[in-house]
Parts: C-alpha cells; sequence; structure tokens
C-alpha cells in the first residue's frame, strides 16, 4: 500500500485489511447472494467479526443466508469474492 507522506501511517492504513489477510478467510453469508446482487458475509478479522459486500466467483451461484464461505480476492476497503466451502 502506498503511504501518502503527508498523512502519517495510521492514517492512511487505517480501516483497511492487507490482501493477505482476508485471502482464505472464512465466514458465513448474511445478505443472499446471487447474480447481479451484491451480498453480505461476515469473516473474522482482527479480533472481531466484520460485514463486507460480497460477490460469488461464480456469477451464476445463489449463496443463501447461513452458507458457509471462504473468501478468494478482496477489494479494499470492504467487498470480497467468495465461493461455498
Amino acid at each position: 500500500m502506498n503511504s501518502d507522506p503527508t498523512l502519517g501511517l495510521d492514517e492512511t492504513e487505517r480501516g483497511s485489511v492487507a490482501d493477505h489477510q482476508m485471502v482464505g478467510k472464512i465466514g458465513r453469508v448474511t445478505g443472499r447472494i446471487a447474480p447481479g446482487v451484491i451480498g453480505e458475509v461476515m469473516v473474522s478479522v482482527r479480533g472481531g467479526t466484520e460485514a463486507f459486500h460480497a460477490y460469488a466467483t461464480d456469477g451464476e451461484d445463489v449463496l443463501q443466508t447461513g452458507t458457509r464461505i471462504v473468501v478468494v480476492e478482496y477489494f479494499p476497503p470492504r467487498t470480497v469474492v467468495v465461493t461455498k466451502m
């Protein structure tokens, strides 16, 4: 991540999670994911559980609430691409 020298490290990186820390994380669907519909997942990060906007890796998949998922791609600050476990 490129840091803005005028802000300081804490301010430029606050609130985002490194890509390598998100990919491979396991979570659960909390808002249905479907073709053309952005869903929501809860993923354990930074000592807690946080909500992320989510899309399925396969654009034709429908992931219902409660489905266990794994994060395969991360787009800061709050969007992930997931696949069913």
